[in-house]
C-alpha cells in the first residue's frame, strides 16, 4: 500500500514539474493585466448582454484570474455593482476557460490540439449560453438573484473578489506596469492568485496521480465506450462534465486529470467538456445557491451543462472533419525525474521571477494585506448578521 501511494505521489509531482513554469507565466500575465484594469472599469464596460459587452466580458475574463472560486466571487461582485447578469456570468466562464495558463498547460500535458479546441470552443460555449439565457432567463429571476446577491453572504474567495489594487493614475499602460507601484501591484495579484488556486492545483494533481497509478486503462475503456467509436463520440461530451462535477477538481487543476482521461480512452470532445465543467462542480454549485438562490443555481447548472456539452460535441465533429484530433494518446503522464532539459531550464528561470515577485510582496506589506483579505468575508458576514 505504501508503495502504491508513493507511486501516485511521484506521478503527481512529475506532472507538477512539467507545468510549473507555465503556472508562473500565466499568473504573472494575469497579475499584469489586473494591475492596470480596475474592477470598477469592468463593471462599467458590462452594462448589457449586447455582442459588444459579451465580447468585452470574454476579453476581461481571459485576462483575469483562473481560480474558479475567485471567478465566481468576482462575477457576483461586478453584478452587485451594476454589471449585466449575463455579461457577469460570461466573464466568469472566460476567466477559467480562456486564460493563458490553461492553454499553455494543456499544450504541455495533452497537446496543442486541445489548446486550440479550448480557445475555439470557449467562445462557442459562451454564445450558446447567451442564447439560452435570452430564451429562458426571466427578468424576475435576475431581480431575485440581485436581491439575494446584495445580502452580502460571505463565500469562499469573496475577499479576493473585493480586492482591487489596480493603478488608475496617469501615464501609459507600460509606464504604470514599469513603475514601483506597478511592480508592487503585480506582485500582490500574483501571490493572491496563487493563494486562491493552490488547493485546486494540488487536489487536481493528487487525484490525477492516484487515478493514473491505480485505475487500469481497461476501466476507462469500458467507461468511455471505446469499443463503440460512434457512440463514444456522443457519450464523451455528455459524461465529461459529470466526471468533473463529482471529482470536485476545478480551475486549471483539472488539466492533469484530463490527461488521465484522454489516455484512458475519453473522446476528444469528452476531454474538452470535462475541462469546461470546472464551474459546475459541487462546491461551486453550492456557492451559486448562497449567492443567487436555489432556483438560479439550478438554472446555471442546467444552462451551463447544456452549453458545455453542445460546444464540446461541435468541437468533436469540427476537429474530426479537419483531421485535428490526435491519432495517438500520449498525454504527459510520466514518472518523476528531474533532468537537465528545456522544462528544467524554464522552471529555473520562472522560479527566479517568482522569487523576485515574492520578495516584493513580503517587503511591501503584502502579508498583512493577505490576512486582511481573509478576514473580509467573515467581517462582512458578521456585520450582515
Amino acid at each position: 500500500m505504501l508503495g502504491e501511494i508513493l507511486h501516485a505521489l511521484r506521478m503527481a509531482f512529475a506532472m507538477f514539474w512539467e507545468i510549473l513554469w507555465a503556472l508562473i507565466l500565466g499568473f504573472g500575465l494575469s497579475g499584469i493585466v489586473q494591475a492596470v484594469v480596475s474592477k470598477k472599469q469592468m463593471t462599467r464596460l458590462l452594462p448589457d448582454d449586447s455582442p459588444r459587452s459579451i465580447a468585452i466580458a470574454c476579453l476581461l475574463g481571459a485576462a483575469s484570474s483562473s481560480c474558479s472560486y475567485a471567478a465566481a466571487a468576482l462575477a457576483r461582485s461586478i453584478f452587485r455593482k451594476g454589471a449585466n447578469f449575463t455579461s457577469a456570468i460570461t466573464f466568469m466562464l472566460a476567466s477559467t476557460n480562456l486564460v493563458a495558463e490553461l492553454g499553455i498547460i494543456m499544450a504541455i500535458l495533452i497537446g496543442w490540439q486541445f489548446t486550440l479546441a479550448e480557445f475555439v470552443g470557449g467562445p462557442l460555449m459562451v454564445a450558446i449560453l447567451v442564447l439560452l439565457f435570452r430564451l429562458f432567463l426571466s427578468r424576475q429571476m435576475v431581480d431575485h438573484a440581485r436581491e439575494r446577491a446584495d445580502r452580502g453572504i460571505a463565500g469562499k474567495m469573496e475577499g479576493h473578489a473585493a480586492m482591487d489594487m489596480s493603478l488608475t493614475g496617469g501615464g501609459s499602460i507600460w509606464h504604470r506596469i514599469g513603475s514601483a507601484n506597478g511592480f508592487t501591484a503585480i506582485s500582490r495579484y500574483f501571490v493572491m492568485d496563487w493563494l486562491a488556486v493552490w488547493k485546486d492545483i494540488a487536489g487536481g494533481l493528487l487525484i490525477a496521480g492516484a487515478l493514473a497509478a491505480w485505475v487500469p486503462t481497461s476501466f476507462w475503456n469500458r467507461f468511455f465506450l471505446v469499443s463503440h467509436p460512434l457512440l463514444a463520440k456522443l457519450w464523451g461530451p455528455i459524461v465529461g462534465p459529470l466526471v468533473a462535477i463529482v471529482s470536485f477538481v476545478c480551475s486549471i487543476g483539472n488539466v492533469p486529470l484530463a490527461a488521465v482521461l484522454w489516455n484512458g480512452g475519453s473522446s476528444f470532445g469528452g476531454v474538452i467538456a470535462f475541462i469546461y465543467a470546472d464551474l459546475i462542480v459541487l462546491p461551486i454549485l453550492d456557492i451559486y445557491r448562497k449567492y443567487y438562490g436555489l432556483k438560479m443555481a439550478a438554472f446555471l447548472l442546467g444552462t451551463m451543462y447544456a452549453s458545455m456539452t453542445a460546444a464540446a460535441l461541435v468541437i468533436e465533429l469540427l476537429f474530426q472533419t479537419l483531421h485535428l484530433i490526435p491519432a495517438e494518446r500520449h498525454a504527459r503522464i510520466v514518472e518523476a525525474s528531474i533532468t537537465w532539459n528545456y522544462t528544467t531550464a524554464l522552471n529555473m528561470i520562472f522560479l527566479a521571477i517568482a522569487v523576485l515577485l515574492l520578495w516584493r510582496f513580503f517587503t511591501t506589506g503584502g502579508l498583512q494585506m493577505a490576512k486582511m483579505m481573509d478576514r473580509m468575508p467573515q467581517e462582512r458576514h458578521a456585520h450582515t448578521a
